[in-house]
């Protein structure tokens, strides 16, 4: 049944004129009358204020708990989290707000309480069963219109669900929200054409990161319990390190891309954004494996675990071999609170019992990585591809801008110019790479098996489990500055090996900073163990002070 949508902007009624006054302790006054997270959406004495300090500080896992024992329902935490998006979304007291979400699922209460039905009657789909989540715009929903972060593209409409979205709705996850972009992903401070700048809930004069911040922030601040990024180069781990969460990059064939919008098909992959390595196991659990649509995880088959829960093992790091890859370790002024809190990482998962081995520079590595860059190359063509698959539901005078004039293409897109200016540069940049000459496309195709051969060699003659780096080597930049320090992001993204970032701490100015495990493909299950142990031992995360619960 085709869902009407509203947006974000649209508060529910009754909240308005409660969110805009902080009291003393810094929550908006009079959020637990209006929050609509009432005691008929508890269970077994649970109050709003429970629920409303739940929402912020619990993982999915410990949700998950919270429904099973009937302790809340699922009405009651998308409620909460909805009053949250209105409380927190836009300006509010001396902020501007987050400006994560680009559109609410309206259908998310009804959602909640056709799944809380389930539950009574004793139909559990697994561990994420009624639990609220966010998903990055450029994952296609059928019910709702998937802009990519784009003015162009914002009736864009697909004929079903992306692959990793209809598992997890399959596995009982409830979509609270789209959340916003850096627009078509091409970029790390998350600001689009239609969403406009989404702010880091840490510090809300600072990015939140990208591509897929709308998703960090929104975690972070309380607006799902868990969510779908995208990652091209570092667009899962960054948002995630500048948020204090934990993202997974995965092997290359691990998760279906099919229905996500590509910005490079032999970079691209799709995964969790979340607030515990357990809750990253549980949407693997819900979405790994293999997909006919999506023909690069065929190298899935016999490599998925019965579950990835089975890895978290707060001993794992004992007798691990941990490399600490220096080549990213900076030493400027801005580096050094980021590389600081590394070293302490790498000294913490030695106090739990890894042997953690100091790398020597790797020039040949890091050149080969820097070299196999392929979005420039493959864009155009995969975008296209894209945009002309079956079902596709859009304006006709957009594909009339360019010929051909029955499809929607990249062409159509830049003539349009309904694209944040920046990336509207980046777009024409692009143009014409699919169709032009390939001798350079090749080249770094070779540099990439390169990389590839190296990095293995590696982590073999060093018999090592994973390497450690900063996911970013600078703390997040303020909104209209660039973000410096991602380079680190290719490592994973340019040779399509895994890499898991987890909370390492904090800069003195407050911000999060991430620390990433890269292993070998298909690794998952190792890197989950090494980065549970390590967050156990050290419980890094912590909510931001900016968006607190709500009284």
């Amino acid at each position: 049944m085709a869902r009407r949508w509203r947006s974000s902007r649209t508060r529910a009624a009754g909240l308005a004129a409660a969110m805009v006054v902080l009291i003393a302790g810094g929550v908006p006054a009079g959020a637990a009358t209006g929050s609509g997270a009432g005691r008929g959406d508890a269970g077994n004495g649970a109050t709003p204020t429970d629920i409303a300090e739940w929402v912020l500080e619990l993982d999915a896992t410990a949700l998950g708990d919270l429904l099973a024992g009937g302790r809340v329902t699922s009405v009651g935490l998308v409620k909460a989290y909805q009053a949250r998006i209105d409380a927190y979304e836009e300006a509010y007291a001396d902020q501007p707000g987050i400006n994560a979400v680009i559109r609410r699922d309206p259908t998310a209460i009804a959602d909640a309480a056709r799944l809380d039905t389930e539950r009574r009657r004793g139909h559990v789909r697994g561990p994420l069963h009624g639990i609220p989540i966010l998903i990055k715009d450029n994952y296609d929903t059928a019910d709702l219109p998937t802009s990519n972060g784009s003015r162009a593209l914002q009736r864009w409409r697909t004929a079903d669900d992306a692959e990793l979205v209809e598992r997890l709705r399959a596995a009982g996850a409830i979509v609270v929200a789209k959340t916003n972009l850096h627009e078509f992903a091409s970029g790390v401070e998350t600001i689009s054409s239609l969403g406009g700048q989404t702010r880091n809930p840490y510090d809300q004069t600072r990015s939140p990161g990208g591509s897929s911040g709308g998703t960090g922030a929104g975690i972070a601040a309380g607006f799902g319990a868990v969510g779908l990024g995208s990652d091209t180069c570092g667009s899962i781990r960054n948002p995630a390190a500048h948020n204090s969460l934990v993202g997974l990059r995965p092997s290359r064939g691990l998760s279906s891309r099919d229905g996500i919008a590509p910005l490079s098909e032999t970079q691209d992959t799709g995964g969790p954004i979340a607030k515990s390595v357990s809750d990253v196991a549980l949407v693997l659990d819900a979405t790994a494996g293999h997909d006919p649509d999506d023909p690069s995880t065929t190298a899935s088959i016999g490599r998925i675990p019965r579950t990835y829960t089975a890895a978290l093992d707060d001993t794992a790091l004992a007798g691990a071999r941990i490399g600490v890859f220096t080549d990213y370790l900076g030493t400027s002024a801005p580096e050094q609170a980021t590389t600081a809190l590394v070293r302490a990482a790498a000294g913490a998962m030695a106090a739990q019992g890894a042997t953690v081995v100091e790398l020597p520079a790797q020039p040949a590595l890091t050149a080969a990585v820097d070299a196999s860059w392929l979005i420039v190359d493959e864009h155009e063509r995969d975008l296209n591809r894209y945009l002309a698959a079956p079902g596709s539901r859009f304006p006709r005078p957009l594909a009339r801008l360019e010929p051909p004039t029955d499809v929607v293409t990249l062409d159509d897109i830049i003539t349009s110019g309904r694209v944040t200016p920046t990336v509207l540069e980046r777009l024409k940049d692009r143009q014409g790479r699919s169709t032009g000459p390939q001798d350079a496309y090749h080249q770094r195709l070779a540099q990439r098996v390169q990389a590839q051969r190296l990095l293995q060699s590696l982590l073999d003659d060093h018999r090592l489990d994973a390497l450690v780096y900063p996911t970013v080597q600078q703390q997040a930049a303020p909104i209209g500055q660039p973000q410096q320090g991602t380079r680190t992001c290719a490592l994973a993204a340019n040779t399509g090996f895994p890499a898991l970032t987890v909370p390492a701490g904090f800069t003195p100015d407050g911000m999060p900073v991430g620390v990433e495990l890269l292993g070998s493909p298909f690794s998952e299950p190792m890197l989950l163990g090494l980065g549970f142990d390590y967050e156990q031992a050290t419980h890094h995360r912590r909510p931001p002070a900016g968006t607190p619960p709500l009284r």
